[in-house]
């Protein structure tokens, strides 16, 4: 029987360039991500080894390079390539569910936020 856990990143905050409209790319906004991984244990907890797991700096930096790089059109495939790419660095993450938040979004009215979730199973 093995045992899994999920760690979650919350709120992380990059200044991007993602969208459909001119002016997106141009201005660019703040987008906020939270990472939520279901991670196959191994013996990460009885070792209590960070090499173990994974380690959250890195699965930070990861998040943060796919965020800050090439610009995207749709937040819904900025998602998907951040639970791609920490499934590809960290083969223990079993799922990946990523949601990316976009405070700014161009529509004709009020709101807080625009935000979509992906989940990736690896």
């Amino acid at each position: 029987m093995s045992t899994t856990y999920t760690i979650t990143l919350q709120n992380c905050a990059f200044f991007a360039r993602h969208g459909v409209h001119d002016e997106e790319e141009f201005l660019g906004q703040r987008f906020f991500v939270d990472a939520e991984l279901d991670v196959v244990a191994g013996d990460a907890l009885e070792s209590d080894s960070i090499n173990d797991t994974v380690n959250y700096g890195i699965a930070f930096t990861v998040i943060e390079e796919i965020v800050t790089g090439k610009r995207r059109y749709l937040i819904e495939a900025l998602a998907l390539d951040i639970a791609k790419g920490l499934s590809s660095k960290f083969p223990q993450i079993k799922r990946a569910k990523i949601t990316v938040r976009k405070p700014n979004a161009p529509v004709p009215g009020v709101l807080d936020f625009v935000q979509v979730s992906v989940e990736h199973f690896a």
